[in-house]
């Protein structure tokens, strides 16, 4: 683990992470997931249901967020929940480059039953991506 219960104070940052997501990685994850929805390898599609362009999977963009606290503790069995709101897409444009996603988070408080809960913002574009996204971890003393 790269974190213990008693090094971790209130108001803590996490170190950010960066991943840029490319329209590659939304066919990886498609078929990883079983995902095949139109609006994520589509643009024509994404354009008929109102989409700017074709958007990366809700749950990777929450996993991603996931994989934040996860490199932070070293571990990720130590989460114990993990919850996000959708509040925006992540547009994944087809121009080689592909679309940022950046994640940061921060401990907002630590539970009388020894758990950490960490406050977890993820942005695209310049925009929040995620809503209240959090995370609860068991970290070792």
């Amino acid at each position: 683990m790269k974190v213990r219960a008693s090094e971790v104070a209130k108001g803590d940052e996490l170190p950010p992470l960066e991943v840029t997501l490319t329209r590659q990685d939304l066919v990886r994850y498609a078929g990883a997931s079983g995902d095949f929805n139109p609006i994520h390898w589509n643009e024509r599609f994404a354009a008929e249901v109102g989409l700017p362009d074709v958007i990366a999977h809700g749950m990777l963009t929450m996993a991603l967020s996931g994989r934040l606290v996860a490199d932070w503790t070293g571990d990720p069995g130590a989460i114990v929940d993990h919850s996000v709101r959708f509040t925006r897409p992540v547009v994944v444009p087809d121009d080689g480059t592909g679309a940022v996603v950046e994640l940061s988070g921060k401990v907002s408080a630590i539970n009388e039953d020894g758990t950490v809960k960490v406050a977890i913002t993820a942005r695209s574009g310049g925009q929040g991506v995620l809503g209240g996204a959090t995370a609860t971890v068991r970290l070792p003393e």
